[in-house]
């Protein structure tokens, strides 16, 4: 299947609501939850979103439409979410997701790409060469993979209160 443009940004959009509809009136026994040691809260992925809206997604798309190859994108901070969400409530979070969200979206819709700008390459530190296209479909998928991750932290909350129903859930 071809990336849509206009497709990539509908799923987008839908994100904050999403997530707000998941966490909004949860308190922290359910959003800081963690399916094991190491693995990532609902809260802690709501901080890595965060961390993506700053720092990758949009920034990298303009260095690929304002410099193509020739400046490699900044390397990605996997532990970045952490400083961001540590002091921070999970509502403040959401907000905060919302509106650097919107304030991307807008960038986004305001660059008014072609087809042509899509096969615009950048430099990944790791990958080399990628396209635009290829990095907004990211944009996307990493969305719905981390949608996921967050069910997948909420649903921990009873692992032990399920009972013998734990293995119809989990394994």
């Amino acid at each position: 299947m071809t990336f849509q443009l206009p497709d990539a940004i509908a799923a987008l959009s839908r994100t904050p609501d999403v997530l707000d509809a998941l966490l909004g009136d949860l308190d922290d026994g359910w959003t800081r939850q963690r399916p094991a040691d190491g693995e990532w809260s609902a809260h802690d992925v709501l901080g890595h979103f965060i961390h993506g809206e700053r720092t990758d997604w949009i920034p990298r798309a303009r260095i690929i439409l304002d410099h193509g190859t020739s400046a490699p994108f900044t390397p990605f901070d996997r532990d970045g979410h952490v400083a961001i969400a540590a002091d921070r409530s999970t509502a403040e979070l959401l907000d905060l997701f919302r509106t650097l969200r919107a304030e991307n979206l807008a960038a986004l819709r305001g660059f008014e790409l072609t087809a042509d700008d899509l096969d615009r390459q950048g430099t990944h530190p790791a990958f080399g060469p990628v396209t635009l296209g290829q990095l907004l479909a990211t944009w996307t998928t990493h969305d719905h993979v981390h949608l996921g991750q967050v069910t997948q932290a909420l649903a921990t909350r009873y692992t032990t209160e399920v009972g013998p129903w734990h293995a119809y859930l989990w394994e």
